[in-house]
């Protein structure tokens, strides 16, 4: 068995038997080379594979689209997408537009993908799609088990978040659907007047 030392700076062939008219001093120096140089292969071994991970983990981050919960970000697709898939619809949706466009929204908490994909079948573009929820001015405040969610912009109202009790989450959806519907009914009575 040979092994080659290419890193104590000389080129050095140790024997896996000691000659004959070789000192255990000298043995043992060359045994120590071998040691140290193992030991320098592991490391930088496992430098090279700390880089490989960082660099994998960099690019898959970069590759994430991260939305906040009930917000939309517009994203640029492929010219040839026909067709875009969403992995799981209750945690984002997609809507494609003209020129290239494309509107991601948030619908509910966790990771999911989507796809674009040309007339041919052929994938153009696949992205993660990150959903977390709002870290701004956001209080959440826990009754024992029990949670609801306030928005403080400067004052602290109401705020449907999902994760909320549910009977909270109830009473303020409800709230909400008879304000847009009072709106709704008052903004299709306004006619010009004085004509």
């Amino acid at each position: 068995m040979h092994f080659v030392d290419h890193f104590a700076g000389s080129l050095t062939i140790v024997e896996g038997k000691s000659e004959q008219n070789a000192e255990p001093a000298e043995n043992m120096r060359n045994w120590s080379q071998i040691m140290s140089s193992i030991g320098r292969l592991r490391f930088i071994t496992f430098c090279a594979a700390t880089l490989l991970l960082t660099l994998v983990q960099m690019a898959a981050a970069a590759e994430k689209l991260t939305v906040v919960l009930d917000q939309a970000r517009v994203i640029r697709i492929p010219e040839r997408t026909s067709t875009v898939v969403i992995g799981n619809p209750l945690i984002a949706d997609i809507s494609v537009q003209t020129g290239g466009m494309a509107v991601v929204t948030a619908k509910g908490y966790g990771i999911t993908n989507f796809i674009a994909m040309d007339q041919g079948g052929n994938v153009l573009l696949e992205q993660a799609i990150e959903v977390h929820g709002p870290t701004d001015r956001v209080v959440t405040v826990y009754r024992g088990i029990e949670r609801e969610t306030y928005s403080c912009t400067p004052n602290c109202d109401r705020r449907i978040t999902l994760g909320d009790t549910p009977a909270y989450f109830d009473a303020t959806l409800l709230q909400s659907g008879r304000r847009d519907s009072q709106a709704q009914g008052a903004g299709g009575n306004n006619e010009p007047r004085g004509r």
